[in-house]
């Protein structure tokens, strides 16, 4: 029984020296000096808020993406014990010693240094020489935009990591299909390409592009697999879920744990409380949940309440006015047991401080002509009798006798003499009104726009006959926590449409540019300047790469048109499965570059040469495969190939050369002099900043 002990057991293992050469080399490139220069670099100043409010739980909202990509750059802090005691106001601040620099970049650089042994396998994974992979790899090694960018505290190594990830994922996925399908192997491959594409649209939703591009290569795929005639129906069925649930439902349901987290993490009020609903505010610790801790649920006939516009736009409202005079106040005070206001009743809307009636006549708005005016009145008999009377209707209402809820009602109020809706216009009042927003009665109204809904936040009642008894009053039979009524669902549904509706106004900046400046790098970016030493860091790429990426692209275009037009006249001037790889790799590449590029020209906002980046990692991975099919189907004989090969040894050295004289303006050191900063504006468009003495 225990033979097998006579033996020894033994382990064998097979180590890709390659890969093991590249990722060391990764690393040293992306982890050297990690900690330099300790000062605030370029969009640090922006991601660096994120994570001091992370690590104080308060809420946040930012209009640029998911918050996978601020959660790991916190992570990063946490790990290195950082409190968010530091203030993100200025680009080149020096960081406090509490500010553990070196953990908040090191996330990104890992990633980044990881990128150079996946673009090693993926070529590999394409059916690529190992040489070819290896080139592909030096390539993104020696990128000095690759470097820059991954070396602070920025995200688009991380978008790029998760991009390549699922990317070789797939390949993978996709070779055992072949071979071993529904293998352990074969799941792990595909629920990790789901799980890549979605960090990547979690990073930023510029991953998006490529989930869609995986998608619509996984599509392709599928159906080629339906008509496989070798397959049951079963059998096909089974592949098509397994293709569902792990490009789709894992997604889906890993985006969904994002904000779950976040939203779980960020349990405090800050400073983007008034972007979203009352209801949301309400479920926050501290801030409007302060407020309404405790106030009566339902609105009754004499309660006092805020009017809050749901729309929020151009900024957040609430209806007011203004006193003029003290009046004697009215005694606002609810029956007992209160009477609750319902959908379809009739109210009338006082002002607490000045007692007047809320009220419109068929009288134009001041900034709206074709809508009414709105306004409060104290002698109704100067010129028009009163009309203030307003029928309240619950737009989210469950049944016709509803009652109206504190926060979580939207409610219209119609006008009952002209049924005109109490609307905010948008536009700002002049400076007799204080430059505060209109509100208006609007005509014919048609749908539910949310300019038109109000909710009630503050909410209390009085049933004391004592106006000082009824001041404190806030007691009632109905009350109920707001905070817990607000379900998860809810509160990403709101968060994502506020992500993807907010909009900063976008201003010119230095170093933005177009589209058509990446391509060429006709610009860059100066992240850092040393105002003593003169030493800085530039978002700068190696020239000599990006011009090579360029020229590849065109070239595959080109034989791609050529070889296509050839095979429809039966003509094949490369073997069938030399035909399939050129179109499957170029797919992927190119089409990488594309949806990863081409989207930009469709968007108005400000952009800057690092959205550029995960195009330009597509494009440096077509350049091997490009100079692979050159050697194999073009250099027909040994003399050609001896001479390509030499060209291609210079050509590497000639990039590991620029690399050398950029990296200066990559590391932020050594600190070079003014003539040397001359030396390398390789073009007029570049701005290198050169001190006066």
């Amino acid at each position: 029984m225990l033979g097998f002990l006579k033996q020894p057991v033994v382990v064998t293992a097979e180590i890709n020296m390659n890969l093991v050469a590249l990722t060391v080399m990764g690393l040293v490139n992306r982890l050297w000096a990690l900690s330099y220069p300790r000062a605030v670099v370029f969009d640090e100043v922006y991601y660096g808020q994120f994570v001091s409010l992370y690590m104080k739980r308060i809420f946040f909202v930012d209009d640029s993406g998911p918050p996978f990509g601020h959660m790991l750059l916190a992570f990063g802090g946490y790990l290195g014990g950082f409190d968010g005691n530091f203030l993100w106001n200025r680009i080149g601040a020096e960081y406090s010693m509490n500010v553990p620099v070196w953990s908040l970049r090191l996330l990104p650089a890992l990633t980044g240094a990881l990128c150079v042994p996946l673009a090693y396998q993926i070529l590999v994974e394409l059916h690529f020489s190992h040489c070819a992979a290896f080139g592909a790899a030096l390539l993104i090694l020696f990128e000095n935009s690759l470097i820059t960018q991954s070396r602070l505290m920025l995200l688009e190594s991380v978008l790029i990591f998760f991009i390549l990830l699922a990317i070789l994922s797939y390949l993978k996925f996709y070779n055992l299909q072949k071979c071993s399908p529904f293998t352990a192997g074969w799941w792990f491959w595909l629920l990790l390409t789901g799980v890549a594409c979605s960090c990547a649209v979690g990073v930023k939703y510029m991953g998006l592009f490529t989930y869609m591009l995986l998608l619509a290569i996984a599509g392709g795929h599928s159906w080629h697999l339906i008509g496989d005639q070798t397959l049951s129906n079963v059998s096909v069925l089974c592949h098509l879920l397994a293709r569902g649930l792990a490009l789709v439902v894992v997604p889906v349901a890993m985006y969904l744990s994002f904000f779950y987290v976040h939203l779980t993490v960020l349990y405090r009020s800050g400073p983007h409380d008034q972007i979203m609903t009352s209801a949301f505010q309400a479920s926050l610790e501290g801030g409007l949940a302060r407020i309404t801790q405790g106030q009566p649920l339902e609105v009754a006939y004499g309660s006092q309440i805020t009017l809050r516009n749901v729309l929020g736009k151009p900024v957040p409202c609430w209806l007011h006015s203004h006193k003029n005079t003290y009046p004697i106040r009215q005694q606002l005070v609810v029956s007992n047991p209160p009477r609750p206001v319902r959908h379809g009743h009739i109210v009338q809307l006082v002002h607490g401080i000045t007692t007047r009636y809320l009220n419109t006549h068929d009288v134009a708005a001041p900034l709206s002509p074709h809508s009414q005016e709105i306004s409060c009145y104290i002698d109704y008999n100067i010129s028009m009798p009163a009309q203030n009377l307003w029928r309240v209707e619950i737009v989210n209402r469950e049944s016709d006798t509803d009652v109206w809820k504190t926060i979580l009602s939207e409610v219209r109020f119609v006008h009952v003499n002209t049924s005109a809706v109490l609307k905010l216009s948008g536009a700002s009042l002049p400076e007799w009104g204080y430059r505060q927003l209109e509100i208006i009665g609007e005509k014919l109204s048609k749908g539910h726009h949310q300019s038109m809904l109000w909710n009630v936040e503050e909410h209390r009642y009085g049933k004391s006959q004592e106006q000082k008894e009824r001041e404190v009053e806030l007691h009632s039979p109905t009350q109920a926590d707001i905070s817990k009524n607000l379900s998860f669902m809810a509160r990403f549904t709101e968060l994502q449409w506020k992500i993807l509706t907010l909009k900063n106004e976008d201003t010119e900046h230095k170093y933005s540019s177009s589209p058509l400046d990446w391509i060429t790098m006709d610009t860059n970016i100066a992240y850092w300047f040393h105002p003593i030493s003169g030493a800085q860091i530039h978002l700068i790429g190696n020239i000599l790469t990006w011009a090579s990426a360029n020229v590849a692209t065109l070239v595959y275009v080109c034989l791609f048109l050529w070889y296509l037009l050839r095979r429809r006249r039966k003509i094949c001037d490369i073997p069938e499965d030399a035909w399939r790889l050129w179109v499957s790799a170029g797919g992927l590449c190119v089409g990488g570059w594309a949806v990863n590029y081409l989207p930009f020209f469709m968007m108005e906002k400000t952009l800057f040469l690092y959205h550029y980046l995960p195009a330009l990692t597509f494009q440096i991975l077509l350049i091997p495969v490009v100079l692979q099919h050159l050697t194999d189907h073009l250099c027909r004989s040994q003399l050609p190939k001896n001479m390509f090969s030499a060209l291609m040894v210079a050509w590497f050295s000639s990039i590991y050369l620029v690399y050398r004289t950029f990296s200066p303006l990559t590391y932020g050191e050594p600190t070079l002099s003014a003539a040397e900063l001359r030396s390398l504006r390789w073009k007029d468009s570049w701005d290198i900043l050169i001190r006066k003495h």
